[in-house]
């Protein structure tokens, strides 16, 4: 019986250090950096691969401890249960990936990191893309900045009089 209680609260333990499936899932990581217009990466792979559950159990925590998940929006997608959306995310291409997006002027840019790697790869990874955001952000300040000071109009919509 002692047994029994030790491995239901190792368990429950070890569930309260998962973070809620919920808060990780593609949708919910779609509609944040729709709000938030900032980078999300998302790391697709499988239960069964090595490679996978190794990023997933020793690279994502200390992302995570690191405190990169605040900068930038983090899904997790398993490539046999969503096979469609791995196939769109990754382009068949073999997992684990962590696979960056970024909104630019010109649409979605996408980053892929292919394989299992060190905390370090995946550190400069998402730093990079970071940097790359911020720059594109930069840049699209300055241009718009630029045109307000000629007078140049900016492409944003009317609004359509339903106020």
């Amino acid at each position: 019986m002692t047994y029994l209680m030790l491995a239901g609260a190792m368990c429950l333990s070890l569930l309260a250090s998962e973070p809620e499936a919920d808060a990780e899932t593609y949708a919910a990581a779609y509609k944040a950096i729709l709000e938030s217009g900032g980078p999300m990466v998302v790391m697709v792979g499988t239960d069964g691969s090595p490679p996978c559950q190794a990023m997933k159990r020793h690279v994502l925590p200390e992302l995570r401890r690191r405190r990169w998940f605040g900068r930038i929006v983090f899904a997790r997608v398993n490539a046999r249960r969503e096979a469609r959306l791995a196939q769109r995310l990754t382009g068949g291409g073999p997992v684990p990936q962590l696979v960056m997006f970024r909104r630019t002027p010109e649409g979605w840019v996408r980053r892929k990191l292919v394989g299992r790697h060190s905390v370090e790869t995946a550190e400069r990874f998402i730093e990079q893309g970071i940097a790359l955001d911020e720059a594109t952000r930069r840049q699209a300040a300055a241009r718009l900045a630029a045109r307000q000071r000629t007078g140049e109009a900016d492409r944003s919509e009317a609004p359509n009089g339903d106020d």
